[in-house]
């Protein structure tokens, strides 16, 4: 990885976007120091930390980088980007001319398709910056210090939350367009780094056995994301040969490779966000006492941990049957000459591959399941490891991200033939 970026950064092009997401991510984490308005924020981190901080609300703030416990203008973070995308890749679905946007549009289609989320994401922006004042307000503490502008306070809080929300998602555009890319897993990935300091601190608080446990079983995953990452299942596929003219085509053999992490984290962070929702509601209103809080909504319940467990594997298999199309494959195989051996072009051809991707897709929602699950059953059996920070859904982000840096800074100097990168 440090040689993949000494590398990129002997090159020109490439120092400069290097230096520009630097740049960008700087700007975001001196927003994440920026405090709204009328938010006695000491008083909320204290109300936070005794209340919230092992609920839903503190994978919040580990994804907002500790600006949500601290009523920052950026403390919504991507969750309104995340979750306008979710609500429109759903709706592409369910409605035909936003899916023949998404498939045929091209990239025209694809730009009003980037509309539709970012106006998305502002309305969602502003619904969840009320719903943050709401919490605020209910929360039985002297958070909102209006000192005499008590018409004011509202309006100036969701506005701030609602333009941070919009801020984080042009920062992360730019990102995506003039840096290195993958703009919003960028910030996710400098959010989720900056807390290591209390992960770390809160690790070498545990007993020694414990302790050992946790830095084992940090190691293992993300030597599991790392191999998993890398996997593919390979169909063989052949070519017949073809006469052109004078020229003979085809009549090789190839294979179509198809990873086994093929949805990567979408699916961990698309079950998070909707699993979420009761207890977000619950704890924006002040209801976070009962026995439906506690043993259903609540993040470390079993319960909930079999509701997040089955939104993965559904999220694992709408994201895939987006991404794949067997039929779609078939059809262009057949086109070029193409055929896996032993199945017939056509329908029997799509069946299999059908077969072949639902096999990888349990494989992968089981994989995800055992990566995000496990900080909830370890909370579960030992308490005392329920309030780390570095939770499995925050290490398969942190391994993922750099991962994807890295092979597209590869894939950049690569297009440049740099001859000490071949070599």
């Amino acid at each position: 990885m440090f040689k993949t970026l000494r590398n990129a950064w002997s090159i020109p092009e490439l120092r400069k976007k290097l230096i520009f997401t630097v740049l960008i991510l700087l700007l975001f984490r001196i927003g994440n120091f920026i405090p709204v308005p009328f938010v006695n924020t000491q008083m909320l981190a204290s109300y936070f930390k005794l209340n919230l901080s092992g609920t839903i609300l503190g994978l919040y703030d580990a994804m907002s980088g500790s600006a949500f416990s601290t009523a920052t203008i950026l403390a919504l973070g991507i969750q309104p980007y995340i979750n306008a995308s979710i609500i429109v890749q759903l709706l592409s679905v369910a409605i035909p001319a936003l899916e023949r946007l998404s498939k045929e549009g091209g990239e025209e289609g694809k730009k009003k398709i980037n509309k539709i989320t970012r106006y998305t994401t502002i309305a969602l922006g502003l619904l969840m910056g009320w719903a943050y004042y709401m919490m605020l307000s209910n929360s039985g503490y002297a958070i909102i210090d209006n000192q005499g502008f008590s018409f004011l306070a509202p309006v100036v809080i969701i506005l701030a939350f609602a333009a941070g929300s919009t801020v984080v998602m042009w920062l992360g555009e730019q990102i995506t367009e003039h840096g290195i890319g993958n703009g919003i897993s960028m910030i996710l990935f400098v959010n989720i780094v900056s807390r290591l300091d209390e992960g770390i601190v809160t690790t070498f608080s545990l007993v020694w056995w414990q302790m050992l446990i946790v830095v084992a079983a940090v190691a293992l995953l993300i030597l599991l994301i790392v191999w998993v990452n890398d996997a593919e299942r390979r169909i063989p596929v052949q070519y017949a040969k073809r006469v052109v003219g004078r020229k003979v085509y085809g009549g090789q053999n190839t294979n179509l490779p198809i990873k086994v992490s093929m949805t990567g984290v979408m699916p961990v962070i698309f079950a998070s966000s909707i699993a979420s929702i009761p207890a977000t509601i619950c704890t924006f209103a002040g209801k976070t006492s009962g026995w439906w809080y506690t043993n259903v909504f609540s993040s470390n319940s079993w319960i909930y941990a079999g509701i997040y467990f089955l939104l993965i594997f559904f999220f694992s298999w709408f994201y895939a049957s987006i991404q794949y199309d067997p039929v779609e494959i078939s059809n262009n195989m057949k086109k070029n000459g193409g055929f896996v051996p032993g199945f017939r072009p056509g329908k029997p051809t799509s069946d299999f591959i059908k077969k072949v991707i639902n096999k990888i897709v349990v494989f992968g929602a089981v994989y995800l399941s055992i990566v995000a699950l496990l900080p909830i059953v370890a909370g579960n059996l030992m308490p005392a490891m329920g309030s780390l920070a570095i939770g499995g859904t925050s290490v398969i982000i942190v391994v993922s991200v750099a991962l994807e840096t890295v092979k597209a800074l590869e894939a950049q100097m690569l297009m440049r033939h740099y001859k000490g990168f071949l070599d």
